[in-house]
This record gives structure tokens, sequence and C-alpha cells, in this order.
């Protein structure tokens, strides 16, 4: 017999959804991932510019991804319909891993279905009650998830609060470990942490620290090694984790990277890595090609880098109010740019008059974002050219001003 109490909660739940105007729909694309892309609509399928992927390169249709991946498909099938240490780990494996670790200049990499379970397997592994774990506000839901997961205790400061956090630091100093977590770039406000600051305060403190880099992975630094690469303090950051899923490509797995011997203890004890299968090898085929396309791609960040600051520029003299850019020496503008609008339904609304006039681009809000602070994230491609960038801006400026955003 059905349970008669589930059906009315979930009903309730998704009416409420509705009624704030959160409730998300899916699109559907008829085509590959790329700077435009065919949306289906009720009046039918149109290509739209795309200002919502996380193709920080432009790599996911690639052509030598998809020869890499086909080959891959190949050589070595399919799927591995195993996990890692039963019956699924592939010479084509241990070549990514080892990849990424001399791309990273760590001791040794690991593999993970996506960056969701490498944070998922990181902390119940590493830590426990003697333990004190210290979070940015503004983490990815993977880490939040991931350090729930732990014994340890939890501090969280302020979004880059360095007062907080160095105050946690001092709270939690008779723990064994103290164990500072931050996003490399935070996903929804596209800034950068001080990974200078932060790691000047872990020597202080004897902390580790702890990057999720996925936003940042072949987007920033030298050959595209990320944000502590971007401070000069990859030396200082004791384990980075990130994802094969944005600008590697764009498919999915997940990877964290760091001392052999902590890589060799998430081997035996991360528990998403020993009970799931495998990452497929046409993907692993292709991460390896992306990782190569990455570490030479110095033109196309520099081409994605320049876009963001034209983006910003237009958009910010037009009277839109963007979420904050890292003003630091020498760091570049973020391929990620919201428009806060706070209103939920206001950004609904728009995003769905900006595709009207072309632009593919989502509202977010709760409980993607805090209550309040709805908004329109753009993300942009090395492979957008400079009049798609300013096709977008002109369907801001008409969009904008029809619903009172700007005048």
């Amino acid at each position: 017999m059905a349970c008669r109490s589930l059906q009315p909660a979930v009903e309730a739940q998704l009416a409420e959804i509705r009624a704030s105007g959160l409730y998300k729909v899916e699109r559907q694309l008829l085509g590959p991932q790329g700077s435009t892309i065919r949306v289906a609509q009720p009046s039918g399928v149109h290509e739209v510019i795309n200002l919502c992927a996380n193709n920080y390169l432009g790599l996911a249709a690639h052509p030598a991804i998809v020869q890499a991946a086909r080959e891959g498909l190949d050589r070595y099938g399919y799927g591995m319909a195993s996990v890692r240490f039963i019956c699924g780990t592939q010479d084509l494996h241990r070549r990514l891993e080892r990849a990424l670790s001399e791309f990273f200049g760590t001791g040794d990499a690991i593999l993970y279905s996506s960056c969701f379970d490498a944070n998922g397997g990181l902390f119940e592994t590493l830590l426990d009650e003697r333990d004190a774990v210290i979070s940015d506000a503004l983490n990815h839901a993977s880490l939040i998830d991931g350090i729930r997961l732990c014994k340890a205790t939890r501090f969280r400061y302020a979004h880059s609060d360095m007062s907080e956090l160095e105050t946690a630091l001092k709270d939690a100093a008779s723990a064994r470990v103290r164990l500072i977590v931050t996003d490399g770039v935070f996903s929804m406000d596209g800034d950068l942490a001080r990974l200078d600051l932060i790691t000047r305060l872990a020597d202080r403190h004897d902390a580790a620290v702890v990057v999720d880099d996925s936003h940042a992975t072949g987007v920033f630094g030298q050959g595209g090694r990320g944000t502590p690469d971007v401070f000069g303090v990859a030396d200082k950051i004791n384990l980075i984790t990130s994802t094969l899923g944005k600008a590697l490509g764009g498919a999915s797995g997940g990877f964290t990277t760091g001392r052999a011997d902590v890589i060799e203890l998430l081997r035996q004890r991360s528990r998403p890595y020993l009970f799931s299968n495998a990452l497929p090898p046409p993907i692993v085929s292709a991460a390896l090609q992306g990782l190569t396309l990455v570490a030479a791609g110095e033109d196309l960040r520099a081409t994605l880098h320049g876009h963001a600051t034209h983006l910003r520029t237009q958009l910010t003299a037009l009277g839109f109010t963007l979420g904050p850019a890292v003003k630091a020496e020498g760091v570049p503008l973020s391929p990620i740019i919201p428009v806060m609008l706070g209103d939920a339904v206001l950004a609904t609304r728009m995003a769905d008059r900006l595709l009207q006039e072309g632009l593919y681009v989502i509202a977010f809000s709760y409980p993607v974002v805090p209550k309040g602070l709805a908004r329109i994230r753009l993300q942009l491609s090395a492979a957008h050219t400079h009049a798609q960038i300013d096709q977008a801006v002109a369907a801001f400026a008409t969009v904008g001003r029809e619903l009172g955003v700007i005048r």
C-alpha cells in the first residue's frame, strides 16, 4: 500500500517552491555544448548565445577531445562495471592520476566520479573528534556536505574574513589537526580566495589548507594550475580537489591531489572511492587530452580574461550591480560575473526575457544562493567572440531597462 502521508508533503513543498519563484526549469539543448547552443522553446528551436556553462576554455566539443574519447572507447571499452580496488583500475586511470600529479607538482592524485564525491570522501577519512575543520561561509555545497560527515569540531568564518579565520584558528588551538577549507574561486560570486593571506595564517597557527579549485583549474595560473599558482603559494597548499567537468573538457569526474601518503590513505578509506564504479575509459582518455590542451592554453586564458574585463566594464557602465571582483595585484578578473538582482521572481523574469533576446542565462536563487541575493550568473568562455559579448551587453541593456533594473 502506498504511503498516504508522503504525497501531500511532497506536493506542499513543490507548491511552496513555485509560489516563491524558486522553481527550476531544465531547458533542453539540441546539440553539443558551445559558445552558442540550440535550445528547444515553445516557439521552436533557436540558436542562442550561451553564457551559463562551465566550458571556460571552449574544450567541451573540441575535436581533439572528442577523438580522444572515441579512441578510449575503442581501445578500453564503455565502462568498468566495478570499483577500482576490485576489478576497475586500468593503466589509463593511473596514467591520468600521474599526469594530474605532475601537472600540479604533487606526490599523487586519486580519481573520483565527481569533485562532489572527492569532497564527500575527504574529511571523514582524514579527521576525527580530535580535530577541527575551519570553512569559509560561501564554500561549495559539496565541501559543506563532506564536512558534515566527519566528527571534527566545525568552525565557519565569514566569507574571506581573515580576522574571523584567525579567531577560529585560535579557538581550535587544542585540536590535533586544524584544517582550513576554502574554494579557490567561489562559484556563485566568482571571486578568488585570498590564498596568500590564508596560508600566512595557516603557517602562523600550524594549520593545513585544502582548496577546492574546480572553477580555477585550467582557468587561472601559469599553465592553468589554479589559484595556488596565482598567489604563489602552491607549496603551502596541502590538498587540492577539483573536477574534470569544467575547463578540462566538461564531461564528469573529479580528483584529489596532494602528498602521496594522504592519497594512499584516501585509496584505503575514502568511501566514495571504494564504493563507486571507476570512471569510464572514454572520459579518462578525453581528460588526458584535455590536460594537454589546458597546459598549452595561455592564449585561450588570455582571451577568456579579456572577455571578463570587457563584459564587466560594459555592464557596470550600464548601471548593473555586479558581484565584487578580487582586487589583488596580478590577479585577472574571473569569468564568473554575477548580475545582482535580489528578488528571485525578477531574476527568473529577466532570464526568460533574455532568452527571447537570444541570450541563454539562468537565474540563481535560494537555496543555491542565500535568500535575498538572487542573481543571474554569467559565465564566459574563450570560445565566445567579441561580437557575441557585445550582443549580450545589448540584450542586457534592452531587458534591464524594460524591467526597471537600470535606467
